[in-house]
């Protein structure tokens, strides 16, 4: 009952965190990134054409509740501001001409010059008059009906919605792209398995033969194979992950053609990146793993194991390895967002089409919404790893649970 209650506390925990990445994520790209329509379309963009994309992403909504929604049926007009095209001002009469018509009601907010708004319907008029002596500013809005739908919801929406047709529940549902138009959904399966093929022999091969050395390291401590090692996993800390990846590709790859530098052809072309991240990222594990092993050493359980002449390989494989498992496990969680960033450049360097380079690529072409999926969907993973580190905590040692 107490395992169950544990496992309930630490979900509810990762939705809150969940729900903390999302709004963050939301700050980041509605709000900060400023307007992802004008952005991708340019400056000489038809207004009917910003306004059509802006409905499609959502960016006309506003941000947490209302029923005004940006509009460029209408330019809007603000004192002391350079006249966007369709506004002409002198000093006795302000005119301002229609865009394009509505599907929807629209509303203008109008700025007085002592300060004061008001709110009033727009007529159904080619060209709209006003007294610049009176009037300061005009902005106009598209009313919609519900004022619940905003950019928020909508980003709640893209994580989970549910739908009245099967399969009623509808997961990262991000759109399409902004500059080829294709669904998001499709670009992620296809990255997935690259990205998977590539990080998890990286991941698996950093674990074991970081546990493997730091296991020798700690059983012939203070004697020259410890120091060895120690001075090995320093210098492979110290050297810079693209200067890794360049010698490699240039020695192993160019010079005796052992592997090949670009491109992806399934399982073959993933041993000279894989050998890359498995030695940049060992050097770190074998430091670690090594300080958690000798400290386990000295403590009293071991020296009595040793003592009634239990043997090397249970004493090692048996008890010091369980009793080490909890920083295993914090270090092995740890080192996942490090992977991701790690696959980043690895897939850029090996042409590897994963998430990572859908990433860089995104980037370089201003993808804000595919940015966005790959934030989202990584913020997720490492949400459902750490929740799954919780859970291997308790199974590793059921104190925790009771805490």
């Amino acid at each position: 009952m107490r395992m169950l209650h544990f496992i309930f506390r630490r979900t509810v925990y990762s939705v809150l965190i969940l729900l903390g990445v999302v709004l963050l994520t939301f700050l980041l790209f509605n709000v900060a990134a400023g307007d992802p329509a004008a952005a991708a379309l340019g400056k000489n963009a038809r207004p009917d054409e910003v306004e059509s994309l802006r409905r499609e992403l959502g960016a006309d909504l506003p941000l947490l509740f209302g029923r005004d929604c940006r509009t460029e049926a209408y330019p809007r007009y603000l004192a002391g501001e350079p006249l966007p095209p369709g506004v002409a001002a002198d000093e006795k009469l302000i005119s301002i001409r229609r865009n394009f018509r509505s599907d929807a009601p629209l509303v203008m907010r109008i700025t007085r010059q002592d300060g004061r708004r008001c709110r009033v319907p727009v007529p159904d008029e080619e060209l709209l008059l006003f007294d610049p002596r009176i009037v300061a500013g005009v902005e106009f809005f598209r009313v919609q009906p519900n004022p619940f739908h905003s950019q928020f919801i909508r980003a709640l929406g893209e994580l989970i919605r549910f739908q009245p047709e099967f399969p009623y529940i509808r997961m990262l549902d991000f759109g399409r792209t902004i500059t080829t138009r294709e669904p998001i959904r499709a670009i992620l399966a296809r990255g997935v398995w690259p990205s998977l093929c590539l990080m998890l022999p990286i991941f698996l091969g950093e674990l074991t033969i970081g546990l493997l050395l730091a296991l020798v390291a700690a059983a012939f401590k203070d004697t020259w194979v410890d120091r060895l090692l120690v001075v090995v996993s320093v210098a492979g800390m110290s050297i810079s992950y693209l200067v890794v990846i360049i010698f490699a590709q240039w020695f192993l790859g160019y010079y005796y053609d052992l592997f090949p530098v670009w491109g992806w052809e399934g399982f073959a072309s993933l041993g000279l990146p894989v050998l890359v991240g498995i030695v940049c990222g060992i050097g770190g594990n074998v430091r670690f793993y090594r300080t958690v092993f000798v400290n386990e050493l000295r403590k009293e359980y071991l020296r009595t194991a040793a003592a009634k002449g239990v043997s090397p390989i249970a004493i090692y494989g048996r008890h010091l390895l369980r009793n080490a498992a909890i920083q295993v496990i914090t270090r092995a969680s740890a080192a996942l967002p490090f992977l991701f960033t790690g696959s980043l450049l690895l897939e850029s360097f090996f042409g590897i089409p994963g998430l990572g380079f859908t990433g860089v690529d995104a980037l370089y072409n201003s993808d804000l919404q595919l940015l966005k999926a790959l934030v989202v969907t990584s913020a997720l993973l490492f949400v459902i790893m750490n929740l799954l580190a919780d859970l291997a905590y308790a199974w590793a040692d059921p104190r925790i649970r009771l805490e």
